[in-house]
């Protein structure tokens, strides 16, 4: 079934990938330590995420009532499982650049235009986000602070927003994922509930039509109305305005009826469905499918979705973790093993082995055991996993898989596997340039255009032939 909706719709294809490397389980481990600490700063750390907020001057510049709940919410704040929730964009499932997006809205009554104050987090663009870090901040509609200054949208996104969805990032409140997402039962036995029971899209793009009543409801509650129309975005051009039509004798629930669009030109100050409850849950497509166990999924997510899951006592240790690698060589079955950090044939004398590397110098064929060694350096069998793990972030995963192959002394060689590492390693000093304001647009530094001529003429001059 899988299979199917992966070939009709590409958003679900890397879902399998993400949830193997984006959010690894040393992260979640460590995250959660600190959270459980007080430390949210640290958990904020361990995952990935950049804070761009000082809550004494919060306190200073909006008032001490204000920073004491944004306290409170920090401290509730699980990164990972924010980090778990963050839209992703096909093919490779990254997060999404460019977003700015509202975790919780503060309204402030002392402040002069009354708006309100958000607690943000923003992904960085395309070109900078090596690393997949994500940055913290408040906005206060400003362009003050560091974050909405470097960045190319700091206002939060009407489309992509999780104030409404405090579930997928407050650990307080992720029991709530069970029935936000309308997971109903998920056992083999048990079928699943229809996520369109009206028909209004094709099931192949797995919206969650059976949630949207409830939610556009939330929604405009939030924007203090009772009722209205609500626009959804399922797709690049797909669109429907909809209005929750309340049942009669109050006995069912909600219904959505599609309305036309308004001809005044307001249509786009119309309430935005947010995208988190526009899609079915992808963890309910996987575990349904059986494409995951409920063991592979975040902890809080796992006890919404599958209550009488029992969590594992702690993590599997590979049985073949510091275990010679097994080579036939010239007819004998030799052994290729890490001593004091550094692959090595085992079976070989020193001797032996320096005439067989000055036969390769003279263009000569290696040995097997070295041809192994070789092509663990170049090219091993684990360079999917290791590009999967720095695509997402994961740098330390990544070196420890190299370093559990190859030793922690190795000196790589050229290869697919050291253009990767070194290609991540730009990628976080792109990054790293972003943060400090040195690249890219910004306030005091000129935007790439188009190129003028040396005379600095808006037009070139006008030749005469001679």
């Amino acid at each position: 079934m899988l299979t199917q909706i992966a070939n009709g719709d590409s958003r679900l294809s890397f879902w399998p990938r993400v949830r193997a490397y984006a959010v690894p389980p040393s992260m979640i481990e460590t995250a959660t330590a600190r959270r459980h600490a007080g430390d949210w700063a640290g958990a904020c750390a361990a995952a990935g995420i950049d804070v761009d907020l000082d809550l004494r001057s919060v306190a200073r510049i909006h008032g001490r009532d204000l920073a004491t709940r944004i306290r409170a919410d920090l401290r509730h704040l699980a990164p990972d499982l924010l980090r778990w929730h963050m839209p992703r964009v096909a093919p490779d499932g990254l997060l999404r650049p460019g977003l700015t997006i509202a975790l919780a809205r503060y309204d402030t009554a002392g402040r002069d235009d009354g708006s309100p104050v958000h607690l943000v987090v923003r992904t960085p663009p395309a070109w900078a986000d090596g690393g997949q870090r994500i940055s913290l901040a408040l906005w206060d509609g400003s362009h003050a602070e560091p974050g909405a200054r470097r960045h190319p949208h700091p206002h939060p996104d009407r489309r992509f927003r999780l104030d409404l969805h405090r579930h997928l990032w407050d650990a307080r409140r992720s029991d709530a994922l069970r029935v936000r997402s309308g997971a109903g039962a998920l056992s083999a036995d048990s079928p699943a509930p229809d996520p369109d029971p009206w028909g209004l899209v094709p099931r192949e793009l797995r919206c969650a039509v059976g949630r949207w009543a409830d939610e556009a409801a939330i929604l405009l509650r939030a924007e203090g109305r009772t009722d209205g129309t609500v626009a959804v975005r399922f797709g690049g051009r797909r669109r429907l305005l909809l209005e929750p039509a309340a049942d009669r004798d109050g006995l069912r629930p909600p219904a959505l009826r599609i309305t036309r669009a308004p001809t005044d030109g307001s249509i786009s100050t119309l309430p935005v469905l947010p995208d988190a409850a526009t899609w079915v849950l992808p963890d309910l497509d996987l575990i349904r499918t059986g494409s995951i166990e409920a063991g592979g999924l975040h902890p809080l997510v796992a006890s919404a979705l599958v209550p009488d899951h029992a969590p594992a006592a702690g993590s599997p240790v590979p049985t073949g973790a510091g275990q010679p690698h097994l080579v036939e060589c010239r007819g004998v079955r030799h052994r290729v093993g890490l001593v004091d950090g550094v692959l090595v044939p085992l079976d070989h004398d020193p001797a032996e082995i320096r005439r067989e590397e000055l036969l390769v110098a003279l263009t000569g064929t290696p040995l097997p055991c070295l041809q192994f060694i070789d092509q663990a350096h170049r090219r091993p069998d684990c360079l999917v996993g290791v590009r999967e793990r720095l695509e997402h972030g994961d740098t330390s995963g990544a070196l420890a898989v190299v370093e559990g192959l190859l030793g922690s002394e190795a000196v790589l060689r050229d290869g697919a596997l050291r253009d990767a590492l070194e290609a991540a390693a730009r990628r976080r000093i792109a990054y790293g340039l972003y943060r400090a304001g040195l690249v890219g647009p910004g306030p005091d530094r000129l935007r790439p255009g188009p190129c003028r001529p040396r005379d600095l003429r808006s037009r070139p001059r006008h030749t005469t032939a001679r």
